[in-house]
């Protein structure tokens, strides 16, 4: 029998206006999954608008009663007293001044979310002198301090921060963000990498560790789950940065550098045998999968070695070259994801740790049985970028299984939100997914969710994947922006309260936290909403080198959409109009010139 509940408790509850009397003051809430509450304003009670970093305090307590109007999305915080069915209202989020409005659909709302995140960083790891990343460091405190007992740089976290202010650019512009990809991505190529001559690859060491002028190199990984290995997941995102840097520049050394690593991956990760797939560690010494030096790692793969590919650079350097290579690379990991991934006779959470025949591995580390949420999102909207450059049945087929499923085992469907890991399997007792921690909302995993159901309403053209796209935004945006100190919250408490209680998940930079997922939200959540949701236009911004992209192409399309999705509509070479491109190909004919030109492309939703 469980406990009776016999306390007041503080909660967030999320959901539409159903009905509003203003004489008692009570309006009716439904929420995501239709249940309705009761609430009263408590007559303290007051009341916002969602607002964006650097956006003055949008105040509607004195319009709060005439803006609770049917249909209206908003957020409520409270207390729930134990002999009461009425909820005693706090405090009220509103996602826009309008009844229909959803502030973060207006056209800039994602560009100027980037550009302050993009301060923030700059800011963060360099302050006012000059960016030299000799001052970088993995850790950031809660306020954007660096740490001053740990030298540590982390080759994942540099490449991701560079992601990130190359992303930057691309969305506003500022050369400033462009000088931090471009200085970051040497970085890593003076610091982090070492050419193979031999084997006639490249790879990344983990860290180094810095103090003064003396530098230690750290080649294997040094983290628990993969220690004295070399893991997948750390060589995919080595490129993340660099990849996206390439992108604005087409500088061939990355590029080079990039092949080298795919080297890499094709020689000793990918498994060769009938069964196919990448292997998630190798042994250090040897480059060997299967060494039995790798403990629980040996010859394993994972949901990081085969589905990471295309989000962290794959799709980019697809994007940036066209080259079918990729494309047919590209395909491979999505048809391995299909096949071996989906396990539905048994949960409704995909298998994400294998072993080498792809048997299911339910027993290692702290993953057990268990099912990281935003990885089930991951594949969704991964599958529907692939499902635009190569239609297949099965891409859409398996995308709209994950999306029908998650909101049921994976969100929080009173407050809003998506959980972090719970168990793949129902307890025999329990209707729910148990958590395995804890019942956090972690910042990354919001952002798979967001960008899964826009992609999904945006191609599939579903006001229901649309909905629930809308109100992950608006969860997201209401409670994960730290608009004091700048920068995102690794996490918040179920009701939206951020969780500052220590580690990694007090911090604005880790070993888990860089530039990367909150700068790539805002570029393709801009990019989604604005071409395939409300219809916008967006610019882009490129600064290629002289002879850099091959035969002087540069390709612009903003991501893998469904085709005919947006077209070119002017271009601007160093703020002059230009006319040598080709609208529906998104490529445009850079000129020839030994000078450095800044390219400014319009792009249009066409259909």
């Amino acid at each position: 029998m469980n406990a009776q509940i016999n306390f007041p408790v503080s909660d967030l509850i999320a959901g539409y206006v159903v009905s509003y009397d203003a004489e008692d003051g009570i309006f009716v809430l439904h929420t995501s999954d239709r249940r309705e509450f009761k609430v009263k304003l408590s007559p303290m009670a007051y009341a916002k608008v969602i607002q964006n970093f650097d956006e003055a305090y949008i105040d509607a307590t004195g319009t709060m009663g005439a803006w609770l109007t049917p249909g209206r999305f908003l957020f409520v915080y409270g207390v729930f007293y134990p002999d009461s069915d009425v909820f005693d209202g706090k405090q009220v989020v509103f996602a826009g001044k309008k009844a229909e409005e959803y502030v973060f659909e207006k056209q800039d709302w994602w560009i100027k979310q980037v550009y302050a995140l993009g301060k923030f960083y700059i800011k963060a790891q360099f302050g006012e002198d000059a960016i030299d990343y000799r001052y970088y460091r993995t850790d950031l405190s809660v306020s954007g301090q660096r740490s001053s007992v740990n030298f540590r740089q982390e080759t994942d976290t540099i490449s991701r921060l560079v992601y990130g202010f190359a992303t930057a650019f691309m969305m506003t512009g500022e050369d400033q963000f462009l000088e931090a990809a471009e200085k970051g991505t040497e970085y890593l190529r003076e610091h982090m990498r070492f050419v193979d001559k031999d084997e006639d690859i490249i790879y990344w060491y983990h860290a180094i560790d810095v103090q003064g002028e003396k530098e230690q190199k750290i080649f294997a990984s040094e983290f628990g789950d993969d220690y004295d290995a070399i893991p997948a997941y750390e060589q995919i995102y080595a490129l993340a940065g660099p990849i996206q840097t390439y992108r604005c520049t087409g500088d061939r050394r990355i590029l080079h550098d990039a092949e080298q690593t795919i080297k890499l991956f094709d020689k000793f990760f990918l498994d060769q045998s009938e069964y196919g797939g990448y292997f998630s560690h190798l042994d250090p010494l040897m480059l060997d999968p299967r060494s039995e030096s790798l403990g629980r790692n040996q010859a394993r793969k994972n949901w990081n070695s085969v589905g990471d590919h295309a989000p962290a650079y794959l799709i980019n350097l697809w994007l940036a070259t066209g080259e079918q290579k990729y494309a047919d690379m590209l395909e491979y990991t999505f048809d391995t994801i299909e096949k071996y991934f989906p396990d539905y006779d048994n949960s409704p959470f995909v298998q994400e740790r294998f072993y080498e025949d792809w048997s299911h591995d339910t027993t290692w580390g702290w993953q057990q049985n268990r099912a990281v949420v935003g990885h089930n999102l991951k594949i969704a909207w991964n599958l529907m970028r692939m499902n635009s450059l190569k239609p297949k049945e099965k891409y859409v087929e398996l995308a709209k299984k994950i999306s029908d499923l998650m909101p049921g085992v994976g969100s929080d469907q009173q407050r809003g939100g998506w959980y972090d890991v719970v168990e793949r399997l129902l307890d025999n007792n329990s209707g729910y997914h148990q958590f395995v921690w804890h019942d956090r909302k972690a910042w990354w995993q919001q952002e798979q969710a967001i960008l899964a159901y826009l992609i999904m309403g945006g191609a599939l053209d579903s006001d229901e994947y649309h909905r629930h796209g809308r109100e992950a935004a608006a969860f997201y945006n209401a409670w994960f922006l730290d608009l004091e100190d700048g920068g995102i919250y690794f996490n918040v408490l179920a009701n939206g309260i951020p969780y500052l209680a220590g580690g990694n998940e007090r911090a604005k930079g880790s070993h888990s936290m860089s530039g990367y997922h909150s700068f790539e939200l805002c570029y393709l959540a801009a990019v989604y909403t604005n071409f395939l949701i409300a219809k916008h236009p967006m610019d882009f911004y490129f600064k290629p080198l002289p002879n850099g992209f091959p035969d002087g192409i540069l390709r612009v399309s903003p991501d893998i959409l469904p085709p005919g999705s947006v077209a070119i509509a002017g271009v601007e070479i160093d703020g002059q109009p230009y006319e040598n491109f080709d609208a529906q190909q998104l490529t445009v004919q850079l000129p020839d010139t030994q000078e450095r030109v800044k390219v400014k492309v319009r792009l249009i939703p066409t259909n």
